[in-house]
């Protein structure tokens, strides 16, 4: 049976003369049809995520397509259970995507080759193509391709250091990379060639949400789940022969469930299944089960005597700088 929500994913790079004006006008319209979401508008174009119902989706799909230079925009579409977002945000920003390059340029101009599904699957299993994940360390560790190589980086705008610090990778090696819908690749794929690290740079076209609803590959070769920056964390990928990558980050046993620590200045992203975020104060390290501003203990409102007990059946101690 139908889902009542549906999430929309989409980009399109474009020259946008006032992007000001631009995103006033987009941040009304959605208010106006109680869409939620996070869209980023800049010079060089839109990258979106946004939910609501059936109806507003629809709406917004028409509204963007019927603006001048907008009519070809691909919507990747999800059902939900939802709203996948809070509230509405639209904000300017310089890039649409942070790469901070000293000689920016525009993927209209320059851009990897596109490869479909079917292609990327070819890629996969040809010895002579290097996989590159373009996301961040902690997309990759929720799940990724099979063999891909995983950037040690915490922000897309570090990628380009990381690949001209491990250049030898690449050396005589095509270049099949993806990212969650595209948006990063169209950009990073014209970087690569420009930068000569390769001269046969292919990208997954429509991303990883593609990949997994193409009913020809089906996913395969995709192990664990896909990060999305929503309410949802995570969504299904493979549905060939689907797996968990993750590991819970106090047991090791396999585990896909993403939160973030408790302690609002650690935040990390920390895999913990459920009986672990009761027993460990959803907190990824001693210290942070002692921050005096954490969410797991003020959210269940513990009292200081329940809090120290509980730190003390682990060993630990609210008063003391090393646990006990």
């Amino acid at each position: 049976m139908a889902k009542d929500y549906r999430v929309l994913l989409y980009y399109k790079y474009t020259h946008i003369e006032d992007p000001g004006k631009f995103r006033d006008e987009h941040l009304e319209f959605c208010n106006n049809i109680g869409l939620k979401g996070r869209i980023i508008v800049g010079y060089e174009g839109i990258n979106g995520t946004v939910s609501g119902t059936v109806e507003q989706t629809d709406q917004y799909k028409d509204f963007l397509h019927s603006l001048e230079g907008f009519e070809d925009v691909w919507f990747k579409v999800d059902e939900a259970d939802g709203f996948t977002h809070p509230r509405m945000s639209v904000k300017f920003r310089n890039e649409i995507v942070t790469l901070h390059l000293e000689n920016d340029f525009s993927p209209t101009e320059t851009t990897g080759q596109y490869l479909s599904p079917q292609e990327f699957k070819e890629a996969i299993l040809d010895d002579n193509t290097v996989i590159l994940d373009t996301r961040n360390d902690y997309e990759y560790d929720l799940g990724h391709f099979r063999g891909a190589i995983r950037p040690d980086i915490k922000t897309f705008k570090e990628l380009p250091q990381w690949i001209k610090d491990n250049e030898e990778l690449f050396k005589d090696k095509k270049v099949a990379m993806y990212c969650t819908g595209g948006v990063r690749c169209e950009k990073f794929s014209g970087w690569m060639l420009r930068e000569g690290i390769s001269d046969q740079v292919g990208q997954l076209h429509g991303g990883i949400d593609t990949y997994g609803k193409d009913p020809e590959v089906q996913g395969e070769y995709w192990e664990g789940s896909m990060y999305v920056f929503d309410s949802r964390v995570s969504v299904p990928i493979n549905h060939v022969n689907p797996t968990i990558t993750g590991r819970d980050h106090f047991d090791g046993t396999p585990c896909d469930r993403y939160i973030n620590c408790a302690n609002p200045d650690c935040n990390r992203q920390t895999f913990m299944s459920e009986a672990n975020e009761e027993k460990y104060l959803r907190s990824c390290s001693p210290e942070c089960r002692r921050d005096k501003r954490n969410r797991y203990v003020i959210q269940h409102d513990l009292s200081e005597e329940e809090w120290e007990k509980r730190l003390n059946e682990l060993g630990e101690s609210l008063y003391d700088t090393e646990a006990v």
